[in-house]
């Protein structure tokens, strides 16, 4: 791969380049990476590897596998993305992110290898992170899809177990305009004689249809494993082995037990490479955290932080903010990409906001407040819609209207999460 020096020295400069590299943010395909990919060696990241595709609920199912098996006394490689806050955080290693130096090390062996080929940002990000993993080799390499599926960079890993969290309607400049479009291509990370694990009890037929194609094991929640609620948590029940009364997941919200669900039926079927005791899966659900999903800051003014962005996403987020009701009123700060359903979002979650505030976010593809508020509008009728240029903005309006037992839900993008919890407003 020849000796000659790194092409930059810092995290933000290769970060940087990389934006600029392809002629296109996203160019589904797997050609080019995975010709970079076989001159790096890096097809095989750990002794096994499980990826997680779906509309909604990856990060959840990814956090809860990683504190199960990490819990268990395994080591875990977890590769995820968007990062709310660092890029480090795409990568996590025994829990923990990866350094600067160490994907900048892996950013110059991809550069190295990949010759004349032109990479997207995330598919140079997906090359470094399994060069990472090729190298550290743990016991188990967790997967999120980034996009779809087929034609995902991820889908160059031969995966020995998939998970289809959700199959909901997102991103369908890319994946079609329907959940039988959208199926078809999230599905296309199933193997071939391999577990193919869908935790939507209501698939579209695409996804039993490319299972049987592919020739997958497929289990569908609710018709080979099944999930209830109880009085002390909820049961499990899979095919070979059932739990009664475990702990419920740590992360808000009722649909966290279909993700968790699907969580231990993968363990299930993986359960002769990996066994995992009732104690370890206890302790994970316990203990699972993550950032920026139905996260609850509590004051005199409470403050909910969700990165959800589709319409089914924010039908379960409207039903976890009917479940643990404010005393006054919610207040929506929401700021979105170009290529987001706003009416579809805000229909959903209408029902429990007494107001919104628009806002514009710094991405170039993000939504300019103006239109956002425009489309508000159009849901919401009567109720009031502040235009605000900034999160900057939008938290200075907040100060002068909501009182004690008043409530901000922040959502819309992972920009509007982390521009808000960079800046962790008080509310007296």
């Amino acid at each position: 791969m020849g000796s000659q020096n790194p092409r930059f020295n810092s995290l933000d400069q290769w970060l940087q380049w990389q934006e600029t590299l392809h002629p296109s943010a996203i160019d589904l395909g797997l050609e080019r990476v995975e010709r970079v990919a076989e001159r790096l060696d890096c097809r095989n990241p750990g002794s096994l590897a499980i990826t997680v595709g779906g509309t909604n609920g990856k990060g959840s199912a990814l956090a809860m596998l990683e504190a199960i098996l990490l819990r268990a006394g395994y080591r875990v490689g977890c590769y995820t993305s968007p990062h709310l806050f660092l890029y480090n955080e795409r990568l996590r290693l025994q829990g923990e992110p990866v350094p600067d130096a160490t994907l900048c090390d892996a950013f110059d062996r991809v550069d190295k290898a990949r010759g004349d080929i032109s990479l997207t940002y995330f598919e140079f990000g997906t090359l470094a992170a399994l060069d990472i993993m090729r190298q550290e080799q743990p016991d188990v390499a967790l997967l999120e899809v980034g996009l779809g599926g087929r034609l995902d960079a991820v889908n160059i890993v031969d995966a020995d177990a998939a998970v289809l969290t959700s199959i909901g309607i997102d991103h369908t400049d890319w994946l079609g305009p329907d959940r039988e479009s959208i199926g078809r291509e999230k599905a296309g990370i199933f193997r071939a004689g391999k577990p193919a694990i869908c935790g939507d009890a209501s698939p579209p037929q695409s996804v039993r249809d490319e299972a049987r194609r592919l020739g997958a094991d497929l289990r569908v929640l609710g018709a080979d494993y099944r999930l209830q609620e109880s009085a002390r948590g909820w049961h499990w029940q899979g095919r070979h082995s059932r739990f009664r009364d475990l702990p419920r997941p740590a992360l808000a919200g009722a649909h966290q037990l279909a993700n968790a669900a699907s969580v231990l039926m993968v363990l299930e079927m993986l359960g002769e490479q990996l066994p995992v005791s009732r104690e370890a899966i206890e302790s994970g659900l316990k203990w699972v955290a993550l950032p920026g999903r139905i996260q609850k800051i509590n004051g005199r003014v409470e403050q909910v932080l969700d990165v959800s962005h589709n319409a089914q996403a924010a039908l379960a987020l409207a039903d976890t903010l009917r479940h643990m009701p404010a005393a006054g009123r919610t207040y929506a700060v929401m700021g979105m990409m170009k290529d987001k359903n706003v009416q579809s979002f805000v229909s959903a979650l209408q029902a429990e906001i007494a107001g919104w505030y628009a806002v514009g976010l710094e991405p170039e593809r993000a939504s300019k407040p103006q239109q956002l508020a425009a489309d508000i509008r159009t849901v919401v009728g009567a109720a009031p819609v502040a235009c605000c240029a900034s999160v900057d903005e939008a938290i200075d309006r907040l100060r002068g209207t909501v009182k004690p037992g008043d409530r901000i839900l922040i959502c819309g993008s992972f920009h509007t999460v982390a521009e808000w919890a960079l800046r962790k407003p008080e509310f007296d």
